[in-house]
């Protein structure tokens, strides 16, 4: 151990000790489960929108589909999108997960889940269903649906995270974000090419003509392994 991690521990309190084990214990099970599973397409959402509404039909319809054509479904587990995709996938067979988590309120385990998780802490979750996806697809959603698109973008911009498709369903949800994002453009905050991250669509054979045309990796590997390796190849060679 190096002397600065040693002044380090020496520094930290009982209680930090014990939070960093806390967050040790819940990112380590979620890697676990990752381990579990191939890769799929992981789907954020809203918890709150109904299970009549068009964007819980049209989550249903993708689950479906992505089931059909041998991809996992992997969502946060809960109600809402989350519940209308993997109803879709479980339907048919498909191999759902839900990475779940403890709130005061609105997010229980959905009953269509093959495989389900449920984490103490947002970014041991939001790192689990980052490293579960050969896909990422966001509905409509609140807070926490923007939290993990805002991420999951500027991990890609900042090439902290292997470049995958990640596509925004509802056109006329997401119009206001592309204007939001054109005005970061005019004011120079973030550069054109950046929009390329991100799709903007109503049609879901998007989302399951990229997942087919990655295919199907096995268990053993993960996107995020290469990634590590190659970073670390650059570094060397930089030396």
């Amino acid at each position: 151990m190096l002397k600065a991690e040693e002044e380090l521990l020496r520094k930290l309190s009982i209680a930090d000790l014990e939070r960093a084990n806390a967050y040790a214990k819940d990112l380590g099970r979620g890697l676990q489960i990752v381990r579990s599973f191939p890769q799929g397409v992981t789907i954020f959402g809203s918890a709150r929108l109904k299970q009549d509404s068009k964007y819980c039909q049209m989550a249903f319809d993708l689950g479906h589909l992505l089931a059909e054509n041998g991809h996992a479904v992997i969502t946060g587990g809960g109600p809402g999108i989350m519940e209308a995709a993997s109803h879709g996938a479980f339907e048919i067979g498909g191999r759902t997960i839900g990475l779940n988590i403890t709130l005061a309120h609105e997010q229980h385990p959905n009953p269509y889940l093959s495989d389900c998780l449920t984490f103490e802490y947002f970014f041991a979750r939001k790192v689990a269903l980052a490293m579960s996806a050969k896909v990422f697809v966001f509905f409509p959603g609140g807070f926490g649906t923007m939290d993990e698109l805002s991420e999951v973008l500027c991990l890609m911009q900042e090439a902290k995270m292997p470049k995958m498709p990640v596509f925004l369903i509802g056109v006329d949800y997401w119009k206001g974000f592309d204007k939001m994002i054109g005005k970061m453009i005019a004011l120079g905050l973030i550069a054109s090419k950046d929009t390329g991250i991100f799709h903007i669509t109503d049609r879901l054979q998007d989302v399951v003509d990229a997942a087919n045309k990655i295919g199907h990796p096995k268990v053993s590997e993960n996107f995020y392994d290469g990634f590590r390796e190659a970073k670390a190849f650059e570094k060397e060679s930089e030396s």
